[in-house]
């Protein structure tokens, strides 16, 4: 049985941890609420940028003048995971779940007789992947506060994505985050990031039904709203993790919070026993010794 003193220092350990995590939980609290604003601010933006370049390019005759970013290599065999995740962990599951759909999706492409390479963003997703896929990484990006980023931080990760799409580094591009759904919620997500996805009736994605004449051309558009919806993409995806981020920190933390508490309840009970339990020892010993007088 532990000693009365070992099980002070406990106690007193245990609550030194609880007002940690409180602390910690207080300041996720603030950091979600500025994350969760940057993140819905992004979303229109992203969403509808990313709608006016499918829409786009359902209209072009995909040729040999096209972009590469539009027409692709014309091979699948090469595929780049970009997992965005976090620099810091005590963030719950935030950073296991992408890296967790990363790893499920990989392993198919391989069954399939494909090859799969990995861009992390984030120091987390890094560690997590190299466990497994370590010869697979090519390039690893420390963002650090996720919720500073700004465009012209992912403009430049954007542009050395697409010039090692242009350089046949690999032929497909997905990429993988965390989008916030609420404090409670955040939904591991996988998008197709380069080539653009052209699905069939996109077209009216954007709201536009009439015959539409472009000034320039389509593919003139296309070459300069391409290599700007990945910088787009990748700010909405950090901005989406940010936010999810702090959500699993905010809940991780209050669970932490209670966890202490019951621990030090518990504790708490055992030291009153083992105290009382030395007093009636004592009592006792006393007793006797008068008795024997």
């Amino acid at each position: 049985m532990a000693s009365l003193k070992a099980l002070k220092m406990r106690i007193n350990s245990v609550k030194s941890t609880q007002k940690i995590t409180k602390a910690m939980k207080m300041v996720a609290a603030a950091k979600l609420r500025r994350a969760t604003e940057a993140a819905e601010a992004s979303r229109p933006y992203a969403e509808r940028l990313e709608a006016v370049v499918s829409s786009i390019a359902s209209k072009v005759t995909v040729g040999p003048q096209s972009p590469k970013l539009l027409a692709g290599s014309g091979n699948s065999d090469v595929h780049l995971f970009v997992v965005a995740t976090s620099d810091k962990g005590l963030a719950g599951a935030f950073n296991t779940n992408i890296v967790r759909l990363a790893r499920r999706q990989a392993e198919a492409l391989k069954a399939e007789g494909k090859t799969v390479k990995f861009y992390t963003i984030g120091k987390k997703g890094r560690d997590q992947l190299s466990r497994t896929f370590r010869g697979d990484i090519i390039h690893s990006i420390e963002p650090g506060d996720l919720g500073k980023l700004t465009y012209a931080d992912v403009q430049a990760w954007g542009e050395d994505l697409t010039a090692r799409f242009e350089a046949g580094e690999f032929d497909v591009a997905h990429l993988f985050f965390s989008k916030f759904e609420n404090v409670l919620t955040q939904t591991p997500t996988q998008i197709q990031l380069m080539p653009v996805a052209v699905t069939a009736g996109e077209g009216d994605a954007v709201g536009v039904s009439a015959t539409v004449e472009y000034e320039p051309d389509e593919e003139e558009i296309l070459a300069d709203l391409l290599p700007r919806n990945v910088a787009v993409q990748l700010l909405r995806a950090n901005r989406e993790n940010a936010a999810s981020e702090q959500g699993s920190k905010m809940t991780a933390m209050d669970n932490a919070t209670r966890n202490a508490g019951d621990m030090i309840n518990k504790l708490t009970i055992q030291y009153n026993r083992t105290r009382q339990a030395a007093i009636t020892t004592e009592l006792i010993e006393i007793i006797a010794g008068a008795e024997a007088l």
